[in-house]
């Protein structure tokens, strides 16, 4: 259900309707709108409980929401949602370029490509310290040690960090470093992280998991949502298809049907869709034309000897050339690539 308010709705008037909701055993969610304050309830199975909310003073109307997926509908905020993470404006106008190395490899190497991306253009900076691999045997990243490289990187440049979370313990620790936590495609529909993750607060980035639809996908986002986390972005990696040109297939069509129906913002990784080093540009030229709000990119300046995914890592010339034609392509459509925030090692 949505709970619309009076725009002349009083706090002690407000108060009393979340407090209302909450007796009645379900969550209240306040939604900021443009011109008033709507309240999102979820919960809840049916439509009977509306007649216990919809007498109470400085409610205008009680809606029901039909989709599965509430906090993340256009029924519960028609208005686009801005993911603000230390200055960096998702959905704003923006297309917001994240990068750098897929994994946190040694000190020298990430603040090295840390200040090449930044120097370049990019707003906020990648990278693993923890990496869910499909061997065993495979580098798994560095860890605590990883997270305190990407906090100097931060320190260094000024670059907001996104990184991702594997496994829910680690969950608050990975908080303290980063600015925006990223579930992997492999964990989108890992609940008890998404649930871990939601509680903490902070801004998150989702990718997309390798065989799911746009339902599956709202549903996750609404976990993460329903438990604290209210600045989500999710991101389209590409999905698993039978053909074999590339690492997975990039679907752009997700993205104008995923605007159609979520308020929140939507980027594109053309890296870990192609595969390929010469893809990346293309790929990530095709998401920015069909409404992407930003792109999430590996470079490297030595992908040869990478320790992960080295070869879809553009180098840092490519990148240099794709920020050039991002910015041409931001012009003709209306919209910005924007300006990094400034050098401050704290985080706000």
């Amino acid at each position: 259900m949505l709970v619309i308010m009076d725009p002349r709705a009083t706090e002690a008037e407000i108060a009393r309707v979340k407090e209302r909701i909450k007796e009645l055993g379900y969550q209240a969610h306040p939604i900021p709108g443009a011109n008033q304050l709507a309240i999102g309830v979820t919960g809840n199975q049916g439509t009977e409980d509306r007649i216990y909310l919809e007498g109470l003073p400085g409610v205008v109307q009680v809606i029901r929401v039909t989709k599965p997926y509430k906090l993340a509908s256009r029924d519960t905020k028609p208005e686009n949602t801005i993911v603000d993470v230390r200055g960096v404006k998702f959905g704003a106008g923006n297309i917001v370029m994240i990068a750098g190395p897929c994994a946190v490899e040694s000190r020298e190497q990430t603040l090295r490509i840390a200040q090449l991306v930044a120097d370049r253009g990019a707003l906020m900076l990648r990278g693993g310290a923890y990496k869910p691999r499909t061997s065993p045997y495979a580098f798994q990243g560095m860890g605590e040690q990883g997270l305190e490289i990407l906090a100097e990187a931060r320190e260094k440049t000024g670059l907001p960090v996104v990184t991702e979370v594997v496994d829910p313990a680690d969950a608050p620790l990975v908080a303290q470093y980063a600015d925006m936590l990223q579930i992997g495609t492999r964990n989108m529909q890992n609940f008890t992280l998404l649930k871990e993750v939601g509680k903490l607060g902070l801004p998150v980035l989702m990718k997309r998991g390798m065989s799911a639809n746009l339902d599956e996908t709202l549903m996750s986002i609404e976990y993460l949502m329903s438990h604290g986390s209210k600045a989500v972005v999710v991101c389209e990696r590409g999905v698993r298809t039978f053909g074999n040109h590339s690492r997975n297939t990039l679907d752009v069509s997700i993205i104008p049907a995923f605007k159609r129906v979520s308020h929140l913002p939507i980027i594109v990784d053309p890296s870990h869709a192609g595969g390929h080093r010469y893809s990346v540009v293309p790929l990530a030229l095709a998401g920015v034309g069909a409404g992407a709000d930003g792109l999430l990119v590996d470079v490297h300046d030595d992908p040869d000897h990478a320790l992960v995914d080295g070869p879809q890592a553009l180098l840092p010339d490519d990148f240099k050339e794709l920020m050039a034609v991002l910015g041409r392509i931001a012009e003709a459509l209306g919209k910005s690539l924007g300006s990094p925030p400034a050098v401050d090692s704290e985080r706000s």
